[in-house]
Order: C-alpha cells, then sequence, then structure tokens
C-alpha cells in the first residue's frame, strides 16, 4: 500500500514538474514574440540570440532555394546545431507574423580612460 502510494505521488510530481516545463516555453513564446524563419529579414533574425548576421544570411539563402517545411530543418543551414534549434525552438515559427522585437540595449558608461 505505501509503495503505491510513493509511486502515486512521484509520478503526480513529475507530470507536474514536465506541464510548469511547457508553460514557461509557451510564456515565453507569447511575451516574446517569434521569428518566422520562411519570411524574416536579415535584421529580423538577428533578435533570435545565437544568430549573428552570418547565420542570418544563411538562414535567408537556404530559404530562398527551399522554404522552411519545419522548424527543425533549420539544422539543415550551415552554423546551426539541434541544440540552437531547440534553445530557440519557442520563439521560431514557420507561418504567421515575426512578431519578436529586437533586444533591449542597455547603456553602457565607457571607462575613462588615465592620462
Amino acid at each position: 500500500m505505501k509503495r503505491s502510494f510513493s509511486s502515486i505521488i512521484l509520478m503526480m510530481a513529475l507530470i507536474l514538474v514536465a506541464s510548469l516545463g511547457l508553460m514557461s516555453q509557451t510564456a515565453l513564446a507569447a511575451s516574446s514574440g517569434v521569428v518566422n524563419i520562411n519570411a524574416a529579414s536579415v535584421n529580423q533574425l538577428q533578435y533570435l540570440n545565437g544568430i549573428g548576421a552570418k547565420k542570418a544570411q544563411a538562414i535567408v539563402e537556404f530559404r530562398t532555394k527551399t522554404p522552411f517545411g519545419s522548424v527543425d530543418e533549420l539544422v539543415k543551414v550551415k552554423g546551426i546545431g539541434k541544440k540552437l534549434v531547440n534553445k530557440l525552438r519557442p520563439q521560431l515559427s514557420i507561418k504567421g507574423a515575426t512578431t519578436l522585437r529586437p533586444p533591449k540595449r542597455k547603456n553602457r558608461k565607457h571607462a575613462k580612460k588615465k592620462s
């Protein structure tokens, strides 16, 4: 009896943790927006953390030849791997408008040079 009760509690805890993870990914996408990898400009693609000018240009060149059928196809672009795609997945789309906004830049004070 104790064993089955413990198993039920453990299973419920695992379900709760999994659902919280899914909710946080959904909330991230909803709060920060998405980038349509089939339509975004080079500049808009660079809003994604880990995508610079070269990777953004490579994405545009790739999709000109073959539009993306799924977000997973992004790994076919040179310099982009599964790890990066999985990290960016909540912010990626192949349809609809690009709603992700550029990250806010922090004002950095330059240190004064000593004379």
